[in-house]
């Protein structure tokens, strides 16, 4: 019925009823169905001393504990004196390797997890932070043989879908078939929250922003907690620091970069620009950096300076679609708010034309600048062709038009750039 707001009810009213229906607690938490500080305050209104003895009450809120989300630096696991026997449990080593698979701490959690799937090779629990694990260590050789096995074993769950898809897109050029596999998974169980973050990223290594950021949103829908983008990305700068060390560059960049792309959305240009840049420290030659600050730029109006960044973001990538249209645009925006004195427009467009030409050859680009060049070259009146008397008299329908021309042009390409977001929003960043 895909009702989850109802279904959450219901499971909430079970353990009311029945503290000790794990099942229902199972699922409120293995499909997100509550945020981080919704679990935290539910298991506190949970009437376990009334429904328990002291032992099981807290046996009980232990194993609870460890089934709620774990997004905070992990901590040592505290086994209470009662359950000593439960430090080796498959359930709660699991949970600790979450606690280490979402602070970054892949190679501490890759042990935890490998260690389990020797006693249990099929853990349900544990496959999708096993297979995130392997992604992001890059073990393909590893991640191919498991899925290869669940594939074959278990072809109706989604989570076997789930690692061929990551082993897909984890090789690299073949994001198609990454895409395909992973669609299978959530055709499989459509609330397959990893899946869909999955999905998403195959779209963002190629630049397609909207259908990434449709994925993220399904499973920001399915995947309860995510409030507000700037200030989720901000904590975790925070956690970052916390951590230390144990992150590297290449979880800094795309950090800083999404923050930029928030911050723009915000309309933040400022704070956008200043992001984008620490991130260009940390990795400089990286191409859709520089497109992303060419873009803040063209936003706030200096389109020379965005002229210059998509310069050299197309240096760095001479196919960044997203690119060559914003330089278009840009350079014939920087043109309309040129001072329009005679021989000016006409010495704007050779200098920038030939500046292009310099840089880049490709095809759309140049067949657009020829076609404006011959455009202006047309549309402009000599020098000679005017008239002291023609100031005297009234102007033609003609020279009408042919004075609106540029302010409808400029119109035009202001509301292009201003309020086109499927544009806007296809920034060539694989930041994920």
């Amino acid at each position: 019925m895909d009702n989850r707001p109802l279904a959450t009810s219901s499971y909430k009213e079970a353990l009311k009823l029945d503290v000790y229906c794990f099942e229902a607690f199972d699922l409120l938490t293995s499909h997100h169905m509550l945020t981080a500080q919704e679990e935290k305050d539910f298991l506190d209104s949970l009437p376990l001393s009334q429904q328990c003895t002291e032992e099981e009450e807290e046996l009980l809120h232990f194993l609870f504990e460890n089934k709620l989300k774990k997004y905070n630096k992990p901590s040592d696991l505290v086994v209470p004196e009662m359950a000593n026997g439960l430090q080796d449990n498959l359930d709660v080593v699991v949970s600790l390797a979450e606690r280490h698979y979402y602070n970054c701490d892949f190679k501490m959690c890759y042990k935890l997890t490998s260690m389990v799937m020797v006693k249990d090779p099929f853990h349900a629990n544990c496959l999708p932070v096993h297979i995130g694990t392997l992604v992001e260590l890059g073990k393909a050789n590893e991640l191919f043989y498991l899925s290869h096995k669940l594939v074959d074993l278990y072809p109706n769950n989604p989570v076997s879908w789930f690692a061929v898809g990551c082993y897909y897109l984890m090789v690299g050029h073949k994001n198609e078939h990454a895409r395909r596999y992973l669609s299978k998974a959530t055709t499989l169980e459509r609330t397959y929250g990893p899946a869909w973050i999955a999905y998403g990223h195959s779209f963002a290594v190629e630049s397609e922003h909207d259908q990434a950021m449709a994925a993220y949103f399904t499973a920001a829908q399915l995947m309860k907690g995510w409030k507000t983008a700037e200030r989720l990305f901000l904590d975790a700068m925070e956690k970052i620091k916390a951590i230390g060390n144990e992150v590297t560059v290449d979880k800094w960049e795309p950090l800083l970069n999404n923050l930029g792309h928030v911050c723009r959305k915000l309309k933040k240009y400022d704070q956008a620009l200043e992001y984008h840049r620490q991130a260009l420290v940390l990795i400089p030659q990286h191409a859709s950096t520089y497109s992303a600050i060419g873009y803040v730029h063209s936003l706030m109006g200096d389109f020379e300076s965005a002229i210059d960044y998509f310069h050299t973001a197309l240096g760095l990538k001479r196919d960044d679609t997203f690119s060559v249209t914003m330089l278009g645009h840009c350079i014939e925006m920087y043109i309309g708010d040129t001072d329009a004195y005679i021989g000016r427009i006409q010495l704007c467009c050779t200098d920038l034309n030939d500046k292009v030409r310099g840089s880049l050859n490709t095809p759309a680009l140049m067949k657009m600048l020829n076609t404006s060049e011959a455009g202006d070259l047309l549309a402009t009146p000599r020098l000679e062709e005017t008239s002291i008397t023609s100031l005297e008299t009234p102007l033609s329908n003609q020279d009408k038009m042919m004075l609106e021309t540029p302010l409808r042009l400029s119109l035009t390409l202001e509301c292009d750039m201003y309020e086109s977001d499927v544009m806007l929003d296809t920034l060539s960043d694989t930041s994920t």
